[in-house]
C-alpha cells in the first residue's frame, strides 16, 4: 500500500476526504490481496471476447431480446444486497443495466460478484431481456474481473466538477462525464470529415517537419530546443506554411497537412501552446477560391456531424449555411468605429488616431497597417457573430501575401470570424521572390525594433520561389476552435484531451 499514495488524488479537499480515501483504498487493496492469495489475480486476464456494446442491445432490442451476448466495461453503480442485485455497466457506447441472481451464478460466484467495487472492470456473458419495470438489461450468466480499481471514483451525486481536476485527470473526466466522451468522438468525426472532403477534391495529405531551423509561416514567438548531435538550436514549428509552399513549387499542386503546431504565447480560453492546425495550398487559384473552399468545408462538417448548419454556440444562434458574409477590413472599421482608414495615408495620422481613441499597444515598430489592425481588433472582432470573411488586410501584417492590384498598401488576404473569433486565415500567396525577400527584410526591421514575433529571413524559401511558385491560394483553419464551435465548448481546454497545465507543487 505504501506504493500508492492517496494524497496524489486531486479530489481530496480536506483531511476527512483524505482519511476516507485512505480507508477505501485500504479495503480495495485488501480485496486484491485476497484474490491473488487464491490465484485469482485480476490483472492476469489479457483478452476478453466482446460480442456487443451497450448501444447495440438497447438500439436493436427487438432483434436482440433473448440472445446470448458478451460485454465488457466498468461498473458504475450497484444496487441490491440479497439474492438479486443490479448494477450499471458503462462501455464505449453507453450504459446498460446488469441483472444478477444467486440462482444463475451459484453461491460462490455470486458472493464474489457482491464484493466487486464501483469502478471495477468486468466482462459479462448473459441474455438480453427486459425487466418487469421495462428496463432493457442483461441477465448475467457468467462474469470475469478484468481489472481491479484501487482508487474509488468521485462520489456519485456530486461527480467530478472541478475544472482543474477534470483537465489534469482527463481519464477520470471521461469516466464520470459521458458528454465529454461525446465531444471527443465528435472531434474525431470533424477531422475525418475535413480529410474526406479534401481527399475528394484531389488534395494530397503530407507531413512536414515539426523541428525547424527557422521559425516561419506566421507571426508568433516560437519554442526553442537544442539538438545535441548537430549542436544547433531548433524551433518547434509555428506553422507548416513555408514547407507546404515548397511542395507546390515541386509540382504537387494541391497539398494539406493536419497536425500539431506550437506557439510560445499567452494562454486563454482560445489559446493553448500546442494546437491542431489544418493548412492547405492549391495552385492556380486565389483567396476568393479559398473563401468558397472554407465555407464549404465548415458547412459540410456541421451537416455531417450535427445534421444541420444552424447551430447554437454559448446561446448565440449561428447559421453556417454558405455563402458567408464578406466585408473589407476598412468597411468593418468604418461600420463599428466611424473611422475611415481610406483617408489615413501616413503612419503619423494613424498614430494620432490611435491616441485620440485611447488604443493601447502602439509601439515604435508599427506602421499604418499595424494600427489599422489594432482598430479592427478593438472595435470589430467581437461584433462579428455570424460567419464573416474580413478581407483586404494591410501589407504590414501580411508578409507572405500578394498585394492587391491597384492598392499596394493592401493584400489579397482574408480571415473568417465567427462569434467574435478568428477561425481561418487565407491568402493569395506571394510568389514574387524579389517582393518576398523585401517583405522578409521589413520583418527583420520590425524584430530589430523590438517585435520578437516578426518573421525571420528564410533564404531557402526565397530560393524555392526563384524556381517558380505558380499562382496559389493558401488556407489555415484552427481545428480546435472549429471543434469548440461545433460542440458548444466554452474553452479550448474542453476540446483538447490533455491541455497544457502548470504542474501542481
Amino acid at each position: 500500500m505504501s506504493e500508492i499514495n492517496p494524497e496524489n488524488n486531486q479530489n481530496t479537499e480536506n483531511n476527512d476526504a483524505v482519511q476516507e480515501m485512505h480507508e477505501q483504498m485500504r479495503v480495495r487493496l485488501g480485496k486484491l490481496q485476497d484474490l491473488t492469495a487464491v490465484g485469482r489475480d485480476p490483472f492476469e486476464q489479457v483478452t476478453y471476447d466482446v460480442s456487443h456494446h451497450s448501444s447495440d442491445i438497447i438500439n436493436n432490442f427487438e432483434e436482440m431480446e433473448g440472445q446470448h451476448v458478451s460485454l465488457a466495461g466498468r461498473i458504475m453503480s450497484k444496487r441490491g444486497m440479497g439474492k438479486v442485485s443490479f448494477c450499471d455497466l458503462v462501455d464505449r457506447r453507453g450504459r446498460i443495466q446488469l441483472f444478477t441472481k444467486i440462482d444463475e451464478l451459484g453461491e460462490d460466484s455470486y458472493g464474489e460478484w457482491q464484493r466487486l467495487d464501483i469502478g471495477d472492470l468486468v466482462g459479462i456473458e448473459g441474455e438480453a431481456f427486459r425487466t418487469k419495470r421495462g428496463e432493457i438489461s442483461i441477465k448475467t450468466k457468467s462474469w470475469k474481473l478484468l481489472a481491479k480499481a484501487l482508487r474509488p471514483l468521485p462520489e456519485k451525486y456530486h461527480g467530478l466538477k472541478d475544472m482543474d481536476t477534470r483537465y489534469r485527470q482527463r481519464y477520470l473526466d471521461l469516466i464520470m462525464n459521458p458528454e465529454v466522451k461525446d465531444t471527443f468522438e465528435k472531434r474525431s468525426r470533424i477531422i475525418r470529415s475535413l480529410r474526406r472532403q479534401l481527399d475528394d477534391r484531389d488534395f494530397i495529405e503530407v507531413e512536414t517537419p515539426i523541428l525547424n531551423t527557422i521559425p516561419g509561416g506566421a507571426s508568433a514567438r516560437p519554442f526553442v530546443t537544442h539538438h545535441n548531435a548537430l549542436d544547433i538550436d531548433l524551433y518547434l514549428r509555428i506553422a507548416p506554411e513555408l514547407y507546404l509552399k515548397r511542395l507546390i513549387v515541386g509540382g504537387f499542386e494541391r497539398v494539406y497537412e493536419i497536425g500539431r503546431t506550437f506557439r510560445n504565447e499567452g494562454m486563454s480560453i482560445k489559446h493553448n501552446p500546442e494546437f491542431t492546425l489544418l493548412e492547405l495550398y492549391q495552385a492556380y487559384t486565389d483567396y476568393k477560391g479559398m473563401m468558397e473552399l472554407t465555407e464549404t468545408l465548415i458547412a459540410n462538417c456541421a451537416e455531417e456531424v450535427l445534421g444541420t448548419t444552424k447551430i447554437v454556440y454559448q446561446e448565440a444562434e449561428i447559421d453556417l449555411t454558405p455563402p458567408f458574409a464578406r466585408l473589407s477590413m476598412n468597411d468593418a472599421i468604418l461600420k463599428y468605429s466611424g473611422v475611415d482608414f481610406s483617408t489615413v495615408t501616413t503612419r503619423e495620422q494613424a498614430i494620432q488616431l490611435a491616441q485620440e481613441h485611447k488604443l493601447e499597444d502602439v509601439n515604435a515598430s508599427m506602421g499604418r497597417g499595424d494600427i489599422m489592425n489594432l482598430f479592427f481588433e478593438h472595435y470589430c472582432e467581437d461584433k462579428l457573430i455570424q460567419p464573416t470573411f474580413i478581407y483586404d488586410y494591410p501589407l504590414e501584417i501580411s508578409p507572405l501575401t500578394k498585394k492587391k492590384p491597384g492598392q499596394p498598401e493592401l493584400t489579397e488576404r482574408f480571415e473568417l470570424f465567427i462569434n467574435g473569433r478568428e477561425h481561418a486565415n487565407a491568402y493569395s500567396e506571394l510568389n514574387d521572390p524579389v517582393d518576398q525577400r523585401e517583405r522578409f527584410a521589413m520583418q527583420l526591421k520590425k524584430r530589430e525594433a523590438g517585435d520578437d514575433e516578426a518573421n525571420l529571413m528564410d533564404e531557402d524559401f526565397c530560393k524555392a520561389l526563384e524556381y517558380g511558385l505558380p499562382p496559389t491560394g493558401g488556407l489555415g483553419i484552427g481545428i480546435d476552435r472549429l471543434i469548440m464551435l461545433l460542440t458548444d465548448s466554452f474553452s479550448i481546454r474542453d476540446v483538447l484531451l490533455f491541455p497544457t497545465m502548470k504542474p501542481v507543487d
